[in-house]
């Protein structure tokens, strides 16, 4: 497992993701040409917005099954400047 804080709305956060999920969110932000954190900080706001919201890392690692996946639907196409 690797701890990664990023700060969200201007709070900082831990999350921890086995290395595997870090790589293919990587891969996902740099596919954007995003920052990391700038996905993670989408990847939240949506979750935000669905209820019941899952916990972060939980959020993350379905984000990153389905981008590796290639897995089409809106939210895992879409950027933060989509939004």
């Amino acid at each position: 497992m690797i701890k990664k804080s990023i700060s969200l709305d201007g709070h900082r956060t831990s999350v921890r993701l086995e290395g595997e999920f870090w790589a293919a969110l990587e891969r996902a932000a740099a596919d954007r040409r995003i920052s990391l954190p700038a996905l993670v900080q989408s990847i939240d706001r949506e979750r935000l917005r669905t209820a019941p919201a899952p916990n972060l890392a939980s959020a993350l690692r379905v984000f990153a099954l389905a981008a590796a996946s290639g897995a089409g639907d809106e939210r895992e196409r879409g950027t933060p400047e989509d939004e």
